[in-house]
């Protein structure tokens, strides 16, 4: 049975090109990059063209950029290498469970945290960040867009407000770098975190860039790694196929990839609340990432549906891949106003790049029947 993988979000397959970028670091130049010699230097090499790669992505410097094991890592220690006990932290109440639980132990070790609502659409105004900035306020931190609905925040904004309370603005970028032109000076961010895993490179690798003057204490001790902010022999065939992976996601932002992917994703949806009676799509009103949908389908739950449908061939998700098998309806959802029943019946599809017309027609089929089945056997109950 052909299957369509549409849980991009999730993660992404390798490309073929940082296959072969990657190639050649794990038996012809495997040398430790912290070694003098010949290998090391070969080792090395790869690592900093990555570094330069992955700046000129994100509109930084290279020297900005600091390789992790991935997104989770990078927002830890965007937070706790920057707070310390007395200190306050605003983040909003759809970040990332990175975020979350990162912020949830912060309180418990002595630093103040509010959560900032969202509207209907998905979205934090910057005004509700304003609203709860204090003196004692040194970080806030806000994601580039939403892993569950793609829809994409105000960081500018919300950075000109954090900035004028004398505080620093991190985000998570990760379901934003490669789909969307990133410049860190535009955002006015101070703080920004990427997975290496979304943008079509392998999991196990990230990483967090920090504004020059940022100053950051790092997590992880026992070496000078990463101008001493993340000690560890680094992964460097992974760090050498991110550098790649934000080559090749620069180039496809540029030739149009994202506007064509937001087509397909359209078509998509459009074709669907045709074949489907009661379904709504989560955040349409609002700006979001192009190949991400989040569907709200009436007399269905998303357990149930993520089930059949991956008997029928199609791979998606009920929300975040992080809270598989969570029974809590999406925090995500809850914070924009869903009921727990509406967020227990909301999926989110996520395209990849290479995600056709012809896939998503063929999907939208399999989603209609399985639809149509679950809503019969529920009638039948």
């Amino acid at each position: 049975m052909p299957r369509i993988y549409m849980d991009a979000n999730a993660t992404t397959p390798v490309l073929p090109e940082v296959v072969e970028a990657m190639l050649p670091f794990w038996n012809e130049r495997f040398g430790n990059a912290s070694a003098v010699h010949g290998f090391g230097r070969g080792a090395r090499g790869g690592i900093e063209a990555a570094r330069d790669q992955v700046a000129k992505l994100i509109g930084a410097k290279a020297n900005e950029i600091t390789f992790t094991s991935g997104g989770t890592e990078s927002d830890n220690l965007a937070l706790f290498g920057v707070l310390k006990p007395g200190d306050h932290l605003i983040v909003s109440e759809m970040e990332h469970e990175a975020v979350l639980q990162a912020a949830e132990y912060l309180a418990s070790r002595g630093v103040a945290v509010s959560h900032v609502g969202c509207d209907g659409n998905g979205v934090v105004h910057a005004e509700a960040v304003k609203a709860l900035m204090r003196a004692e306020t040194k970080l806030v931190s806000v994601m580039l867009a939403n892993n569950e609905t793609g829809a994409i925040q105000p960081i500018r904004a919300i950075a000109d407000v954090a900035h004028a309370g004398n505080a620093l603005l991190h985000t998570d970028a990760v379901q934003a770098c490669g789909k969307i032109p990133i410049d860190v000076a535009e955002l006015g961010c101070d703080l920004l975190s990427i997975s290496a895993h979304k943008m079509y490179a392998p999991q196990g690798v990230g990483a967090l860039w920090a504004r020059k003057g940022v100053e950051i204490a790092p997590m992880l001790h026992g070496g000078a790694h990463e101008r001493r902010k993340r000690a560890g022999t680094e992964n460097v065939p992974g760090i050498v196929g991110m550098g790649k992976a934000a080559e090749l996601a620069k180039v496809w932002m540029a030739d149009g990839g994202s506007d064509a992917l937001a087509n397909v994703r359209d078509t998509f949806e459009r074709t669907l609340c045709e074949r489907v009676e009661r379904i709504t799509v989560n955040c349409v009103g609002t700006s979001r990432v192009s190949n991400t949908s989040s569907l709200r389908i009436e007399g269905v739950s998303a357990e149930e549906l993520v089930i059949s449908l991956d008997m029928m061939g199609l791979a998606i998700s009920g929300g975040s891949a992080c809270q598989s098998g969570a029974v809590e309806a999406s925090h995500v959802l809850r914070a924009m106003g869903l009921t727990d029943a509406e967020a227990r019946s909301s999926v989110r599809f996520s395209l990849t790049r290479h995600t056709t017309v012809d896939d998503v027609m063929e999907a939208a089929g399999i989603v209609a029947d399985a639809v149509k089945l679950l809503r019969s056997v529920r009638q039948q109950l």
